[in-house]
């Protein structure tokens, strides 16, 4: 039985879906950059449902490492069913004005050239023209990619609007392949991204400005993300799909 990717599943939106993936019987592959005990505690978690799970370290940005971490998931899990590309990065919030070459390139190198080149591996094992079963990718984009992120992290905002493109295009591109493509947007949601850029409280903050109130759980995300992957959700293909309380 192949396994569903869930790249950068060591905590947050991706480490949820790979529990959840796991409760509902799929085996499971999770990436991470350099949080290996995490990473072990989130395998650890999923194989109490009785499915195989491994974690893989792999940098998102890295051809070499994206290429090797989809060949550990074919060799442990017996291929590929499913991908979750959500591995992401984000650096500290500020003006554009005030980035440096090297930030600008170290978000856009995962954010996008990384999960370009994850769904490139995937489209390669999945795609029924190349000989596979078919199967789904879902993209973990954001709001931001509508909102702008002003004087927060223009760049971050910029790779998801990037993310969103991809997913309609590729979506397009496969859609006879076997292959549907979609992306989840979320909004405020509690996870460990806010401290990253900066900001642990930003949820509590901006709390008010969402129409429901409230901030969102990374296991409402995984939700969605799980829906998308499923025959539930059979005709749905090129799909944004905002988890963001109305934001």
């Amino acid at each position: 039985m192949a396994g569903v990717l869930v790249t950068g599943g060591s905590r947050g939106i991706g480490a949820a879906t790979a529990r959840l993936l796991a409760s509902q019987g799929h085996d499971v592959a999770v990436s991470y950059r350099s949080r290996s005990v995490v990473a072990d505690e989130v395998v650890a978690q999923c194989r109490e449902f009785g499915v195989a799970a491994l974690s893989v370290e792999a940098d998102i940005g890295s051809e070499a490492d994206v290429i090797r971490m989809f060949e550990t998931v074919d060799e442990d899990l017996g291929g590929l069913s499913h991908l979750v590309n959500n591995a992401a990065t984000i650096s500290p919030q500020g003006r554009l004005e005030n980035y440096s070459l090297e930030r600008i390139q170290g978000v856009v190198g995962v954010n996008v050239v990384g999960a370009m080149l994850c769904a490139r591996e995937a489209v390669r094992r999945l795609s029924t023209a190349s000989g596979g079963a078919g199967g789904s990718i879902v993209n973990v984009s954001s709001v931001a990619a509508s909102l702008g992120s002003p004087n927060e992290y223009i760049d971050y905002a910029a790779t998801k609007g990037a993310i969103d493109s991809m997913t309609v295009g590729l979506a397009k591109e496969v859609g006879r392949d076997g292959i549907r493509v979609n992306a989840v947007r979320p909004g405020l949601i509690e996870t460990e991204i806010h401290a990253a850029a900066g900001e642990p409280g930003r949820v509590a903050r901006l709390a008010d400005r969402v129409p429901m109130g409230r901030g969102g759980t990374a296991e409402e995300v995984a939700e969605t993300i799980v829906w998308l992957l499923s025959d539930a959700a059979s005709y749905v293909t090129g799909a944004l799909l905002d988890v963001s309380g109305g934001r």
